[in-house]
């Protein structure tokens, strides 16, 4: 095998002779053996092999290809990047055409040259190479649209790409979460991220009167109603060349979802009291905590207007489900708060980490930000405890979790977690982080370099 491979060549072959010829022939290669679908995915489990090569005719049905499919397809789900070479007979070349729709990489028929399957699998492991590279390296990129956004959390970084990946488009976005997710700062990294040469306008729903809301979002003519001494540009008019975020549009008037609806259908408005159609080029980005769907079913919500909402649909994690997320953005407002208090040495104590790591935070970040603001204001010392932020600390004891068996997995998510909670306490501080983590600093950005921690 070569020395870049990540893991060994996974041989599955029923006929032990015809196992020990493949075996012979890619001897430069690393390999672990496998006659039947079971043993071949305790072996896939165990070995995670980028490269598998597999005959479809497997006991207990030698001369069926049920098994071989089976096993394709369960090797796929565990890992759908592995490359899997298909050998099969002269005469199955429509089982080797349907085994690479489904997924296999490539295939060979049986009796193969050494040297072509030799060329091949090498191929397969280089491929696997390169793409695990690329992965790494993206999961490594912060994307244009988190540059509002603090976050080492994957689930929050994926949504970041997804983000950046809407952008271009003029797709309508329907950003959901809990109240104080941070809907409005990823809105406004779509914007950034849009090259959209307007402005972004946000307008909150739910903080309008109904009989001002319209005249808010589509404009008046003068005269149009009893005070309107002068024509007036709607927000919708404002964000023109923009975007335009419409915040908690559960709470739109249902006088307005027609309106809005034929808006987002046409692209024109016609202001208040005028009789013209105006042509308005806007990205719309919608946000709401409320359940559209219940809404719906109870009649306060258009479905039409859902599905017109909904083209990309992006649901934001709360805060007590993001990975070290808490102590990170804590550690970044407590220094803006205290630049702003003139009272630079301010960091957070351990009893306050700690509090803050066990806190549920039911309004996630803007409760965040409103507790250390606080505390940047009110603690007595240059060290933040857990009383200046309001938090009690918690006790030693862990809850117990539901953990999957697989110990590879296992380790490489109790390593994730770890190094990012020690990153996070430290305020990544990589000296401080490998002391907490006892472990050397060659070690910790070994592992940051694998894990793809930024």
């Amino acid at each position: 095998m070569s020395a870049d491979t990540s893991g060994p060549l996974l041989i599955v072959e029923d006929d032990l002779a015809l196992q020990k010829q493949i075996k012979w022939s890619l001897d430069r290669f690393e390999s672990v053996t496998a006659s039947d679908r079971e043993t071949a995915l305790v072996q896939f489990r165990r070995h995670q092999p980028p490269v598998v090569t597999m005959d479809l005719g497997l006991p207990p049905d030698p001369d069926s290809v049920s098994e071989g499919f089976k096993l394709l397809g369960q090797m796929l789900d565990l890992d759908p990047h592995v490359k899997v070479i298909v050998l099969t007979g002269q005469n199955e070349q429509a089982n080797a055409l349907r085994a690479v729709a489904l997924g296999a990489y490539d295939f060979l028929a049986k009796p193969f040259e050494p040297e072509l399957l030799a060329l091949t699998v090498d191929r397969a492991f280089r491929l696997a190479e390169l793409q695990a590279e690329n992965r790494r390296l993206q999961a490594l990129q912060a994307p244009n649209a988190m540059a509002g956004l603090i976050t080492r959390d994957p689930e929050m970084l994926r949504l970041a790409r997804m983000v950046e990946r809407v952008a271009s488009s003029d797709a309508t976005v329907l950003l959901l979460g809990e109240s104080g997710t941070g809907k409005e700062v990823l809105a406004q990294g779509l914007h950034e991220a849009s090259k959209r040469k307007g402005r972004f306008v946000a307008i909150n729903c739910a903080a309008i009167p109904e009989n001002l809301l319209e005249s808010e979002l589509f404009g008046y003519e003068k005269g149009a109603f009893t005070g309107a001494s002068k024509t007036t540009v709607g927000k919708i008019e404002t964000a023109h060349g923009g975007t335009l975020m419409l915040d908690e549009i559960g709470d739109l008037p249902q006088s307005l979802q027609a309106k809005l609806l034929r808006f987002l259908q046409e692209r024109r408005i016609e202001r208040l009291g005028g009789r013209q159609e105006i042509p308005v080029d806007v990205r719309v980005v919608c946000a709401t905590h409320q359940d559209l769907k219940a809404l719906i079913a109870q009649g306060r919500f258009r479905e039409d207007l859902f599905y017109r909402l909904a083209e990309i649909v992006i649901e934001i994690p709360p805060l007590r489900s993001r990975q070290g997320d808490a102590v990170l953005l804590a550690h970044a407002f407590l220094r803006r708060f205290a630049q702003e208090q003139r009272r630079s040495a301010l960091s957070l104590g351990d009893d306050a980490i700690q509090a803050i790591e066990a806190h549920p935070w039911p309004g996630n970040v803007r409760e965040l930000l409103n507790v250390v603001k606080r505390a940047a204001i009110m603690a007595d010392g240059q060290r933040v405890t857990a009383a200046d932020i309001g938090l009690p600390v918690p006790s030693s004891s862990a809850e117990a979790t539901d953990n999957p068996l697989d110990l590879r997995t296992v380790r490489e998510a109790a390593e994730r977690q770890a190094v990012i909670a020690a990153l996070a306490r430290t305020n990544s501080n990589i000296v401080r982080a490998s002391e907490l983590l006892g472990i050397s600093r060659p070690t910790l950005y070994d592992l940051m370099h694998r894990l793809a921690i930024k």
